[in-house]
């Protein structure tokens, strides 16, 4: 087997999060020592499965799993009840038990949706996650989190489950689009942000297509770390939530058209202007937040007027009542839950908008 990092989560229950070349055509036996003998369906979107879902069957196969899959349609357009459906139904036709486990191959969407499906099915069963993309692999595959859109805004509905493993295979990345790329790129400069200079520094050198394995591995330890500490995200944890609230605005604003990195890197350009300009952020940090995204390949801003972000925001999940939690970078590595009334949300993103 290939050389690799493990990295422990220690939530109820604890997993690993294993990082390394080739681990999709090594997963069944990876697999094996973590599920033992069970029935797994892999899900994939109708993007991924003519790239890996034969590998990840033969693997499973080979190792003795018994094998189903079912194949989506891609795109965050589908991450909704229509698609969840047709997964529990599939898994229901397909006879899995309560010791069998679904695996999520593919991106945030399809570790999302089948996610979901696993902590719905039969009360929850077991499932992994299997990452192809940068944003999954440094950000949504860990830390138990599963979601689907309704109209109402992004990821309305869903659970925390935690997978019981999940292998980040490197060579994916290969494959990715330089825009899909960069997408995970917005998670992995929002994580340094939040934890400091050592890891943001990174990025503002380029160094994330030179070393991704050891990028993922740090963006990974750091959330594991706070995963750890608040799993139900009642406190520390929503500080992940950096550049969201705006986010997810944008993203629903363009009817899902702008993906979520490129959403979340404008929201957090957003954010940072406004607390420097607010008075809340050191002088510079708006800046230099700006110019690492940029060289980054991400975008610092968006077109939607202030009113239609705050709108789509107030229908977030963040809110509270007449309340609203928003997360303020003060300077690289301290960064500021703040819980502001709702009439302030408008004032906020307006400061924030523009050069």
């Amino acid at each position: 087997m290939s050389s690799v990092q493990t990295i422990e989560v220690h939530t109820a229950p604890t997993y690993e999060v294993t990082i390394g070349v080739g681990l999709l055509r090594e997963c069944g036996a990876r697999l094996k020592t973590v599920l033992g003998g069970c029935r797994i369906a892999v899900a994939a979107d109708s993007n991924v499965a003519p790239l890996y879902l034969e590998t990840v069957c033969a693997s499973l196969r080979d190792a003795g799993f018994a094998v189903c899959s079912y194949v989506f349609p891609a795109g965050e357009a589908h991450k909704n009840f229509t698609t969840l459906s047709a997964i529990l139904e599939f898994l229901a036709e397909s006879q899995l038990t309560r010791t069998d486990c679904v695996a999520a191959l593919g991106g945030g969407v399809t570790g999302d949706m089948a996610g979901f499906a696993a902590a719905s099915y039969l009360r929850g069963i077991r499932y992994v996650q299997l990452p192809t993309t940068l944003l999954s692999t440094v950000d949504s595959s860990v830390g138990g989190k599963t979601a689907i859109d309704l109209a109402a805004g992004k990821n309305l509905a869903g659970a925390f489950l935690q997978p019981a493993a999940v292998l980040c295979d490197t060579d994916c990345l290969r494959s990715l689009p330089a825009a899909v790329f960069a997408d995970g790129a917005a998670e992995a400069i929002k994580t340094g942000v939040l934890s400091g200079e050592t890891l943001f520094s990174l990025f503002e050198d380029g160094t994330l297509t030179d070393a991704p394995a050891e990028i993922i591995a740090r963006c990974i330890r750091y959330k594991a770390g706070v995963v750890e500490r608040d799993e139900k995200e009642q406190g520390e944890r929503r500080k992940l939530n950096l550049g969201h609230t705006v986010g997810h605005a944008i993203e629903k604003c363009s009817g899902y058209a702008i993906p979520h990195g490129h959403a979340v890197a404008a929201g957090l350009a957003v954010m940072a202007r406004a607390s420097e300009r607010l008075g809340w952020a050191e002088p510079g940090v708006s800046a230099r937040i700006a110019a690492c995204l940029e060289k980054n390949g991400l975008p610092t801003g968006t077109d939607y007027p202030a009113e239609a972000l705050a709108k789509a925001a107030l229908a977030d999940k963040k809110r509270s009542g007449d309340s609203i939690t928003i997360v303020v970078p003060k300077a690289i590595g301290d960064c500021e839950l703040k819980r502001i009334p709702v009439t302030e949300l408008l004032p906020i993103i307006a400061a924030g908008l523009g050069g």
